[in-house]
């Protein structure tokens, strides 16, 4: 497997030929390694391919692939208050706070969801199906800046089942999303495969290509607030992925001209939307609600987890612009308050 990772380059690094800079950075094992993959399109400055030979400036964003292989890291336990709902001897159910990195990366070598995992439970009780240490007790992933309810595994029996089942589209992933605009119809689907961006490779997009894969995920509105001076309205929906695309929920709102309030990177498709994010700094996006059978003993699971502050604090300063709650909005809102 390989992955993407980015480095933006100081003023330390100016004038440095590319391929030195990623040699001498420890990017790759050697300053031929890092031309080999200069040469096959695997770095990008910018969001352009450049030659090996392109010198540096300060600022220049740099995404560069490598294979797992050529990465190896230690992680250790760090004691990062975790917000426990459920745990056993297999799983935990956990609800993940705002800016929490799920696993360790070049730009979050520390502080993250694994680092906490590992001083809960022991890197020995954490299933390690995936072979990377940065890896272990992580079965889905939500955003750093995405709120709400996940599974992790402890046992490699449990992350193996829970895995499958999360492929297999059992296990259900409810989230409460605050969109930009008015949405007429109550329910929708989209079906819109995701690739990485052609000009920005540290982004998503819905492309057709040959690197896209199938994405889909439907939409339930919940309560829609009228548009002011200053905005086009709002849309408040649940959401159910059945596939686990990266910004999956992100990406395919933009794609429907509706990006989620908050939103910093996907919102292109609608102007006015960088100026109407009601004092939030990051997307309002929280997952509410998952319900899967244990992987183990086979018993129904099912959890809900009401909004963070800031999120209910969203909707509490649209209330008096409130169109009504649709059938689906009271029955979600009930779940959250019981």
């Amino acid at each position: 497997m390989s992955r993407l990772l980015s480095y933006t380059a100081t003023d330390q690094d100016q004038a440095i030929r590319l391929d030195s800079l990623l040699a001498d950075k420890g990017f790759y094992t050697s300053r031929s390694a890092s031309a080999k993959a200069i040469d096959e399109g695997l770095v990008f400055v910018n969001g352009a391919i450049k030659p090996k030979k392109y010198q540096v400036a300060p600022g220049d964003l740099i995404v560069y692939e490598v294979s797992d292989s050529e990465r190896v890291q230690s992680v250790s336990g760090e004691h990062i208050p975790l917000d426990i709902r459920y745990e056993d001897n297999d799983l935990i159910v956990l609800s993940k706070q705002k800016g929490l990195v799920c696993h360790p990366s070049a730009d979050h070598e520390s502080g993250t969801l694994v680092n906490a995992l590992i001083y809960h439970c022991g890197a020995d009780h954490l299933c390690n199906v995936q072979g990377e240490d940065d890896r272990l007790g992580i079965v889905h992933r939500l955003d750093q800046d995405t709120t709400g309810l996940m599974l992790a595994a402890k046992s490699d029996t449990a992350g193996l089942l829970l895995m499958e089942a999360i492929k297999d589209r059992v296990v259900d992933r409810r989230y409460l999303a605050l969109v930009h605009g008015i949405i007429s119809q109550d329910t929708g689907m989209i079906d819109a495969p995701i690739a990485r961006a052609e000009k920005d490779r540290t982004k998503m997009a819905v492309r057709d290509c040959a690197s896209s894969r199938e994405a889909i995920t439907t939409f339930r509105v919940l309560e829609r607030f009228e548009a002011g001076a200053h905005d086009d309205g709002y849309t408040l929906i649940d959401c159910k992925l059945f596939t686990g695309r990266t910004h999956q929920i992100r990406v395919h709102m933009e794609f429907t001209k509706h990006p989620l309030v908050g939103e910093q990177v996907y919102t292109s498709s609608m102007p006015r939307a960088q100026s109407a994010q009601l004092g939030l700094d990051r997307q309002f996006l929280h997952s509410f609600m998952l319900t899967f059978d244990h992987p183990l003993t086979g018993e129904t699971m099912h959890f809900v987890d009401g909004l963070p502050t800031d999120l209910s604090q969203v909707l509490e300063s649209l209330a008096s612009r409130s169109m009504g709650k649709t059938a689906a909005g009271e029955e979600i809102f009930s779940s959250l308050r019981s």
